[in-house]
């Protein structure tokens, strides 16, 4: 099993077309090779001529650990090139960024989650390298929530930094496959090359995306777990709530909440009661946990953990988005004034509930707080936006 930035690195006939060129990288901290070597070090070894990276929200460093704190531009210390910042002044590449090389190389690990902001930071460096020749080659990596599509597609006028398109919450792809829909959707003129991975297989178990001959190593500070990859497809949701996703704990979005004045056992029996078949695919437990920072912090909280692993996780039948909304579901029912929906400017969107933006329409929030609802009307309008997207997705599909 090779991830891309081992094909380059093994192969120099990959490698040739950057010679003589000034290259660019875009990476965060789980941008490793095989051996752990991070792409920058590999890349400058090899030979490739670095002009200049690139690092996204929580930053090259990833050192940034709450959502949303920016990261400043900064040099270098070791090679002394300029390190952009994405998610910092600006989300997107400025003309003076994308004049510091001729070919990007983007090798990001990503969630396989439209919300996700990596995704977007990829779209929006297709945008800024279209139509100038500037060229840009993926690095693939796994997605490791696997092929499953789940979640209502994003609604036109609903764009923004977690929502780059008309996608679902789960879309079953990997970055590589990813920019070639958006180059297609968007109509981008792009130089466009994919150094693909080898060997694969997001069917097979047990990783299912995830091959068991690879560590895992945090994408974003928060993302400390295949299990988390695989539950934030729904646990993400939780950033539009007022309730505790696992901030400040060892296990962030792992959990379908956490407050201090929610019955965790209360909801989970609402839950079996109400949809017990959206429960399917993992191992659901009560929690108590003490936030050290963000919601609830140094506040006692009732919650529930899933377990999308071990020999609980059945990777057709679990379905995280469909999970997290009973878990909403349950509240409301249980608790009918809870102020559920955090109200504050989420990515940057300053007109919309967080909830909404997260979810790019506001059907999920609707379904969650009409008493009269029942589980197929859910079904019913996220079903139709799953099977469109799996029948457009699947001629992008490199494996």
């Amino acid at each position: 099993m090779k991830f891309g930035i081992d094909r380059l690195l093994a192969d120099p006939a990959l490698r040739s077309p950057l010679e003589g060129k000034r290259v660019a990288l875009v990476a965060h901290p789980a941008s490793v090779t095989e051996g752990l070597v991070h792409s920058l070090d590999a890349l400058i070894a090899a030979g490739v001529n670095v002009t200049s990276a690139f690092g996204p929200q929580h930053g090259l460093k990833g050192d940034k650990q709450d959502n949303m704190v920016e990261t400043a531009d900064e040099l270098d210390p070791v090679y002394g090139i300029p390190v952009f910042s994405l998610y910092g002044e600006v989300r997107r590449p400025t003309g003076q960024m994308m004049s510091t090389a001729d070919v990007f190389l983007f090798d990001l690990q990503d969630l396989g989650c439209r919300i996700y902001t990596f995704v977007t930071t990829l779209l929006y460096l297709l945008e800024a390298a279209s139509g100038t020749g500037k060229a840009v080659w993926v690095l693939d990596r796994p997605n490791p929530a696997g092929r499953p599509v789940e979640g209502t597609t994003l609604l036109p006028g609903w764009e923004s930094f977690v929502g780059a398109g008309p996608m679902p919450m789960r879309h079953g792809m990997t970055l590589g496959e990813m920019g070639a829909w958006f180059i297609e959707h968007f109509r981008l003129d792009v130089d466009y090359r994919v150094i693909t991975m080898e060997g694969w297989t997001p069917d097979a178990g047990p990783g299912f995306g995830w091959p068991e001959s690879r560590i895992w190593i945090n994408p974003s500070p928060n993302a400390a777990s295949l299990n988390m990859a695989r539950a934030y497809a729904g646990t993400v949701m939780i950033e539009g709530a007022t309730v505790s996703e696992g901030r400040g704990t060892t296990r962030p979005l792992e959990v379908l909440f956490g407050a201090p004045d929610v019955d965790a056992k209360a909801v989970l029996v609402q839950m079996r009661k109400f949809a017990p078949q959206w429960m399917a695919g993992c191992a659901i437990r009560e929690c108590w946990f003490e936030p050290t920072f963000h919601k609830h912090a140094k506040t006692l909280c009732n919650g529930l953990m899933i377990h999308a692993e071990g020999a609980f996780y059945d990777h057709h039948a679990f379905r995280p988005w469909r999970l997290q909304a009973l878990a909403f579901k349950a509240i409301r029912t249980i608790y009918p004034d809870y102020p559920l929906w955090r109200d504050f400017p989420y990515e940057y969107v300053f007109d919309k509930l967080a909830i909404d933006v997260i979810n790019g329409g506001p059907a999920l929030r609707e379904w969650v707080d009409d008493a009269a609802v029942v589980p197929a009307d859910l079904d019913a309008v996220a079903g139709r936006d799953e099977a469109a997207w799996a029948e457009e997705s699947k001629r992008f599909r490199l494996y």
